[in-house]
C-alpha cells in the first residue's frame, strides 16, 4: 500500500480501523485492497492477482483480522510455498497488529521451526499460523487435528501459481477440503502476481463458482538489460562462458547505488558466483553474502535481515528469495542464465522497486 491511483470510490466510515492504519502512514488503500475486504466481510473465498509489490498481503490480511473473533486458538492459516519466505511474511503481518489486534500473535510452523517453538505452540496455539502445505499436511495427521483446526475460518494461500497443477498443490487442494469439511463458512484466498489463466486457477483453489477474482493492476515501469561480453567468442556460449562475465557483473553491482540481487538457477552455481564475487572483490567480504534452501536458518535469517536494512551491497540467492519477500533497498536484479520461464524472471524482477510506482530492473547475464 502507498498512495492510491486515480481511481475515486466512496469513503467507508472515518471510524474503521485499516482506514485509520493506513492513514497514519500517510497511504490510501487501493481500490483492490477494499474489494477484497467487502469480499471477505461478506463471507466470500477468491483468488488476488496483482502486481509484485502492489499491496496484496494486506488486502487478504486486513480482511482476514476483520473476520477474527476473541476466542482462543488457531483463526487464520497463511501458506507459504517456501519456508524461507516464512520469516519475512510473519514480520509483515504482525506489524499493524497492535493497533488492530492487540491480543494476536502470528507464529511460524515449518521445517525451520525448533522443537522448543513447537512446544510453546503445543501449549498455547496462536491465532494465526504461517506454514506450508507440507507441515499442514502433518497438523492434519494428528488425533487432535479437528479440534486444532476446526476453528480456522480463513485460508490464505500465497503464490498461488507456484504451487498450483502440482503434487503440493493438490497437497493444498486436499487439506482445504478437510478444513471445508469442518468448517463449512471457511473463507479461502490465493495470491499471484504471475497467474494466466484466472478463472481456472481460483477454481482449483475455490472449488466452487462462488469465488470472486481481483484484479489489482497498477502501472509499473519494468527495465530488463543485458550485460554482453567485450569478447562474445568463436563459440556458442553455453558451457564455458560464465567465469568470463565474473568482472562485468563485479561493475554491475558496484554501480549500483542499493543493494543488488544475483539470481542463479541451482544452488551449486550460486556457490560458484559467490566464490567468484570474493575472488574479484576480497573487500567486499561480510557485504556480499549467499542465500539458498541448504544453509543454515540463523545464516539465511541473518541474510534477510541485511537486506531490509539494506547493508549489504549483494546477495547471490536461488528460487530462495525470488518470492513474496519484501526489500525495498533492492535497486538492481541480475539473472544469471536463462530464468526458468517468464514467469520467474517477471518475479524476479519484481524484487528491486518493491513498491508501486518505483521501476523494478532486471540484467540479464549470459
Amino acid at each position: 500500500p502507498m498512495p492510491s491511483s486515480s481511481y475515486r470510490q466512496p469513503r467507508p466510515p472515518d471510524d474503521d480501523p485499516a482506514e485509520a492504519w493506513f492513514a497514519e502512514r500517510g497511504w490510501t488503500p487501493h481500490a483492490f485492497q477494499r474489494r477484497v475486504w467487502a469480499a471477505m466481510a461478506a463471507g466470500r473465498s477468491g483468488l488476488l492477482h496483482a502486481n509484485t509489490g502492489s499491496g496484496k498481503t494486506y488486502a487478504v490480511w486486513f480482511g482476514a483480522l476483520q473476520r477474527a473473533h476473541e476466542g482462543p486458538g488457531l483463526q487464520v492459516l497463511w501458506l507459504t510455498p517456501m519456508r524461507a519466505l516464512a520469516a519475512d511474511t510473519a514480520r509483515a503481518l504482525a506489524e499493524p497488529l497492535a493497533a488492530l489486534r492487540p491480543a494476536w500473535t502470528v507464529g511460524q510452523r515449518t521445517g525451520d521451526t525448533t522443537s522448543a517453538e513447537r512446544a510453546r505452540q503445543e501449549r498455547r496455539w496462536p491465532p494465526a499460523l504461517v506454514t506450508t502445505p507440507e507441515s499442514l499436511s502433518l497438523l492434519l495427521t494428528r488425533e487432535d487435528a479437528q479440534a486444532l483446526l476446526a476453528g480456522v475460518h480463513t485460508v490464505i494461500v500465497d503464490e498461488w501459481h507456484e504451487l498450483l497443477a502440482s503434487k503440493r498443490g493438490v497437497q493444498v487442494q486436499l487439506a482445504l477440503a478437510r478444513l471445508k469439511r469442518w468448517n463449512p463458512g471457511l473463507v479461502v484466498w490465493g495470491l499471484s502476481a504471475t497467474l494466466g489463466n484466472l478463472a481456472e486457477a481460483m477454481h482449483t483453489l475455490v472449488g466452487d463458482d462462488r469465488g470472486r477474482l481481483v484484479q489489482g493492476r497498477l502501472d509499473k515501469a519494468l527495465v530488463i538489460d543485458t550485460l554482453i561480453p567485450v569478447d562474445p567468442g568463436r563459440f556458442s556460449w553455453g558451457g564455458h562462458l560464465g567465469a568470463q562475465m565474473q568482472q562485468p557483473v563485479v561493475d554491475a553491482i558496484e554501480s549500483s547505488p542499493g543493494t543488488t540481487l544475483v539470481f542463479t538457477n541451482v544452488r551449486s552455481q550460486a556457490e560458484i558466483w559467490y566464490q567468484l564475487l570474493l575472488q574479484a572483490r576480497p573487500d567486499w567480504a561480510g557485504v556480499v553474502a549467499l542465500h539458498h534452501g541448504s544453509l543454515d536458518k540463523d545464516v539465511r535469517a541473518w541474510v534477510e535481515a541485511g537486506l531490509k536494512a539494506g547493508t549489504l551491497k549483494a546477495v547471490v540467492a536461488t528460487s530462495s528469495l525470488d518470492l513474496g519477500v519484501d526489500f525495498l533497498p533492492v535497486e538492481r536484479v541480475l539473472q544469471i542464465g536463462s530464468a526458468k520461464g517468464v514467469a520467474r524472471l517477471l518475479q524476479r524482477a519484481g524484487r528491486s522497486g518493491h513498491a508501486p510506482g518505483r521501476a523494478s530492473r532486471v540484467t540479464l547475464v549470459p
